[in-house]
């Protein structure tokens, strides 16, 4: 199955990376380009098996579960319904504590994340034409959207909120 994947390194502990990607509500909506809605389905927090309802700003919808959910290290979620044209969907995100480049050059330590896509498109006949499209445009948005979670991870708002609790 295709794949795309993004990293960013940002200056805060896992615990607070790992935080801030799971905001939901107005302080997801704060920083995150893809969401128009989200929220937990007969849940009050996230798990693994746990479903998530997501609405995209551009208009698609998309049930996914919970495969996995490891604070701060890991989580990993699998499309159950969603868009005709997905057959399969995933999405995984892992945090490492490591070192990285400070904006005065110096070394500090912070978190390197690494954001991925699985996917595959139905119908089969439409999936030598439709997955190099899906590269570019996933690709795109997967891109957009961990640089718009690293630049929340510096947010004083956002970083209020989760340094508060869940939210």
């Amino acid at each position: 199955m295709p794949q795309v994947t993004a990293e960013v390194w940002v200056p805060v502990p896992p615990e607070t990376a790992f935080a801030v990607s799971q905001t939901t509500g107005e302080l997801r909506l704060r920083w995150d380009p893809f969401i128009r809605e989200q929220h937990l389905i007969e849940a009050t927090e996230p798990a693994k098996g746990v479903r998530t309802h997501t609405r995209a700003r551009v208009g698609p919808r998309m049930v996914s579960e919970y495969v996995s959910y490891r604070p701060p290290t890991s989580v990993g979620m699998t499309m159950v319904s969603g868009p005709w044209f997905f057959a399969a969907f995933g999405g995984g995100w892992r945090f490492v504590w490591e070192a990285g480049e400070g904006p005065d050059g110096k070394t500090v330590e912070g978190t390197k994340a690494v954001w991925k896509y699985t996917y595959s498109v139905k119908p089969a006949w439409l999936r030598r034409v439709a997955e190099p499209i899906g590269q570019w445009l996933l690709g795109r948005e997967i891109r957009a959207r961990i640089d718009a979670w690293a630049r929340a991870c510096e947010d004083p708002v956002v970083l209020a909120a989760v340094q508060d609790g869940p939210g």
